[in-house]
């Protein structure tokens, strides 16, 4: 048995549940999950899918698997793409992972599309082995928070999803979610502590309904403060604010912002908080989930 804190999981599908017209439940089953860590909140873990030419098994394991999966030649490269998990059982070594169902345009999509029971990916994650903060998870508040805002678009969605499901009774907040079509918005489970300002993408273009709500739920979420500059760094599209030792930036914090999604769209969320309502940057996490005409491992 390993004793290893991240491993690979060769994860059949044994179950697959549309949830709503862009939602697409993966129920992966199997002896190898018994040991399939679940730190919690948001926890990313990387996919990687066979396609026509290149199996499972060319993927390179053990800790260096990354560097040697970029030595590769690209023909010899098996896909991989992040998600978050959804729900880990492990008495019934059973894993769930929701994924964002659209046009293929790529080779996640294509699998997304034609999977069937049976199919097996495999999945790099974190094991029941691992111990201490878990750099996977992105929903990093401070301890005493008033107010939650949790923003993003579609491919957030599974990521709030849990954070909703995990968050104490008391805890409140506003959630802001963009997606694709109107029965989408059924996706995500209900906390009664916050107000969900979800919409459909409309001919007003990508981002339209995020700015605009997370501009207003900043109005009245943020107490009068003055704003500060972000400092944009070159091509940054991610930064969670951590204490050297992984835990939150701040003690207390009125707001604590979560922001995932599209590069440009999340960037901008983030100028809005901070410039524009002087949320400190320290209670602000955002994550460029992928960027507009880009593959995103």
């Amino acid at each position: 048995m390993s004793t290893d804190e991240y491993r690979f999981f060769r994860a059949p599908v044994t179950a697959i549940q549309d949830l709503t017209p862009s939602f697409r439940r993966f129920t992966f089953g199997g002896d190898d999950l018994a040991e399939y860590g679940d730190p919690g909140f948001d926890q990313r873990v990387k996919v990687v899918f066979p396609t026509a030419h290149v199996g499972l098994d060319s993927m390179p394991r053990g800790a260096d698997w990354y560097s040697r999966w970029r030595e590769l030649p690209e023909h010899a490269r098996a896909p991989f793409r992040t998600y978050t998990t959804r729900a880990v059982r492990n008495d019934k070594r059973e894993v769930e992972i929701d994924m964002v169902s659209h046009d293929v345009l790529g080779p996640a999509s294509a699998w997304i599309e034609g999977a069937c029971v049976g199919d097996e990916v495999l999945i790099y994650a974190p094991t029941t082995h691992a111990t201490g903060v878990s750099m996977g998870v992105d929903f990093v508040p401070p301890r005493h928070t008033e107010s939650f805002l949790l923003a993003g678009d579609e491919t957030s969605a599974p990521a709030i999803a849990v954070i909703l499901e995990q968050l104490p009774p008391d805890a409140r907040g506003v959630v802001v979610l963009e997606v694709p079509h109107a029965r989408d918005a059924a996706y995500l489970p209900r906390h009664d502590g916050f107000e969900y300002r979800v919409a459909a993408r409309t001919g007003h273009g990508r981002h339209a309904h995020l700015i605009a709500a997370v501009r207003q739920a900043a109005a009245e979420l943020v107490p009068a403060g003055r704003g500060a500059e972000v400092e944009e760094l070159d091509d940054l599209v991610w930064e969670v604010p951590r204490t050297a030792k992984g835990g939150a930036a701040l003690k207390s914090a009125p707001l604590y912002a979560w922001l995932a999604g599209e590069s440009a769209g999340i960037k901008t969320l983030r100028r809005e908080l901070v410039t524009g309502h002087g949320v400190d940057r320290r209670a602000v996490a955002f994550m460029g989930y992928w960027r507009e005409g880009r593959a995103e491992n």
